[in-house]
């Protein structure tokens, strides 16, 4: 049970830090830079995400036996395919807002290349448990990345923090920064500092290392 728990929350975070799909992977940038002008749509887009990643994740893992490999593709878009509907239908209905907000990026998850690669590298190869933590792990890893862009973005863009005033009344917004070379911009510099951040730390463990021997 212990190394149960051990594992779980390694995968864990693997996915939300180590591997995290935003800043190491590299992978879901469409939406990325599209929708992070504002941080509800960055929270929200980050939490659909991670329903149909760990739903997807756990229904792939629990059928992964019954799936032949050479339909594994097919079957991989049915499952995502019907939890993005699921998604899509309860927006609509409760945050309709949100859902005309993120619009179209809503039903393309479907083919959002973190949830394919989380299926192929992972759920389809390991146990529900396992998978749901790496369900959890990457799509709360990539919802916290690109918060914190949002956040940036529409803080220098707008003056505004989830729609609350935060700069003074005086200050000028950076229109750019609510356009896709604003997104890249931010994207790189925040790409550059938790590179710095993980040098820093690797370098940390080995002078560590080296004393202990």
């Amino acid at each position: 049970m212990a190394n149960e728990k051990k594992g779980f929350f390694s995968t864990f975070l693997n996915g939300l830090i180590w591997e995290n799909p935003t800043f190491t992977l590299m992978l879901g940038m469409c939406p990325t830079l599209a929708i992070t002008t504002a941080a509800s749509n960055g929270i929200g887009m980050g939490l659909a995400t991670t329903f149909v990643l760990v739903c997807s994740n756990l229904f792939i893992s629990l059928l992964r036996k019954a799936i032949p490999d050479k339909i594994r593709i097919p079957a991989f878009i049915v499952v995502i395919a019907s939890f993005v509907t699921i998604l899509e239908m309860i927006l609509k209905a409760y945050l309709p807002d949100l859902s005309a907000s993120l619009g179209m990026y809503i039903p393309l998850i479907v083919v959002n290349c973190i949830i394919f690669a989380r299926a192929e590298a992972f759920a389809f190869k390991n146990g529900p448990v396992a998978s749901i933590a790496d369900g959890l792990g990457m799509g709360l890893g990539f919802t916290c990345a690109i918060t914190i862009l949002s956040c940036i973005r529409e803080l220098l863009g707008a003056g505004t923090i989830f729609g609350a005033q935060i700069m003074p009344e005086s200050y000028q917004p950076m229109g750019i920064m609510l356009n896709v070379p604003g997104g890249f911009v931010t994207l790189g510099l925040l790409l550059a500092l938790v590179n710095a951040i993980k040098n820093m730390a690797a370098k940390k463990s080995a002078a560590k290392k080296e004393e202990l021997a």
